[in-house]
């Protein structure tokens, strides 16, 4: 089947299921967004103790979904792998380290004999829900402003600046992606918090932080579509890569289908953020998923699929990447396109869990009588 294609028809493909495993990738954020809000939602420990345990149960599932993303990434695009994770690798280790504490946090906050004490790692999850969240936003939003690399004709990296990925915190449009998606991630966190948490104290303060988190949501994600249609992008022709303006614009015009797909996610986000807000339900978080998956598909889609590099070089326009020229080789590509096969189980496997974790909604008496909480 898979070896009936052509490279450019996989190397397509494969973009296709990374796009995916990004959008799902953020759609779990809702995680991160939850534990930023710890200290606003609760106000006692036991509803601190709701939230956590809330979230304890689905945690695991960003996690593999963050595995998943990398593993495609180095499967189908190795070049860009070792690129980014063994050049940029200051702000990956950043990134790595505030997923780790994550980890460490919900095994040890409520474990006897901890010296650290519970206050200390809820402070390891806000940095997880605040700064993991906002670091990988900036590191996406790279793919749009550029980076500091040139690859030799062995293609070894080597980065033109000492901070070796942090600089990208010195460009300051990459922090409308870096907000955009913790405030995102906050609005998902607070409506699963509305699905999954039954307490009407809590349902009432999550309400409030979907409406003020949605109202600095959307001028981050207009004001970063707007800057990435405005801006000069990398360009990708026979004769290499050189800057041109509307890149991604004309990316957009010319697969008119990344406009609806766009306009369908952004309509979802809102459709979800008016459940929850004003119609009192407690089912937003769905539309919001679907929505928050398709947006990041069509961003991805339009960097990766359009005429452009989807990983540019600042410092050497030539060693830009782009998925003719980061991908595996043909047979590479073939083998593990069956084992991309596997994914549509992945998503089962994530449906089913979090169906028969959500079976029973976690309440007050619950957190009481349960001698194993987070």
């Amino acid at each position: 089947m898979f070896f009936g294609l052509d490279l450019d028809e996989l190397q397509i493909y494969w973009w296709v299921i990374v796009s995916l495993l990004g959008g799902l990738l953020v759609f779990m954020f809702f995680v991160q967004g939850g534990q930023s809000l710890i200290c606003v939602v609760a106000k006692d420990e036991l509803e601190k103790t709701m939230l956590i345990n809330s979230l304890g149960r689905k945690w695991e599932l960003g996690f593999t979904t963050l595995v998943l993303f990398g593993g495609a990434c180095f499967a189908a695009f190795p070049l860009f792998y070792s690129t980014s994770f063994g050049g940029a690798y200051w702000v990956w280790l950043t990134i790595l380290f505030c997923f780790i504490i994550q980890a460490v946090s919900y095994e040890y906050r409520k474990k006897e004999g901890n010296l650290l004490g519970s206050k200390v790692y809820e402070a390891f999850l806000w940095i997880n829900g605040v700064f993991g969240v906002f670091l990988i936003g900036v590191a996406i939003s790279t793919f749009f402003s550029g980076s500091h690399f040139v690859l030799d004709e062995h293609n070894f990296v080597e980065w033109s600046m000492v901070s070796r990925g942090l600089e990208a915190l010195l460009e300051p449009a990459n922090y409308l992606l870096g907000l955009a998606l913790v405030f995102l991630s906050q609005i998902l966190g607070a409506s699963y918090f509305l699905n999954n948490i039954d307490d009407m104290q809590i349902a009432k303060r999550a309400r409030k932080v979907i409406l003020l988190s949605s109202v600095a949501f959307l001028p981050c994600v207009l004001g970063f579509l707007m800057w990435i249609c405005s801006k000069e992008g990398f360009y990708v022709d026979s004769k290499g890569v050189t800057l041109q303006p509307y890149v991604y614009l004309h990316n957009f015009l010319s697969m008119p289908y990344l406009i609806v797909g766009l306009c369908v996610g952004v309509g979802l986000v809102l459709w979800g953020i008016y459940l929850n807000v004003f119609a009192q339900s407690k089912k937003g978080i769905f539309p919001l998923g679907m929505g928050s998956v398709i947006v990041v598909m069509a961003v991805f889609l339009n960097v990766g699929l359009g005429q452009s590099a989807f990983y540019p070089s600042i410092a050497d326009l030539q060693s830009s990447l782009h998925i003719k020229n980061a991908s595996s080789s043909y047979y590479t590509l073939s083998v593990m396109s069956y084992v991309s096969l596997l994914v549509p189980f992945v998503l089962a496997y994530i449906v089913y869990v979090w169906r028969a974790m959500d079976r029973v909604k976690i309440t007050r008496d619950e957190m009481q009588a349960d001698s194993h909480t987070y």
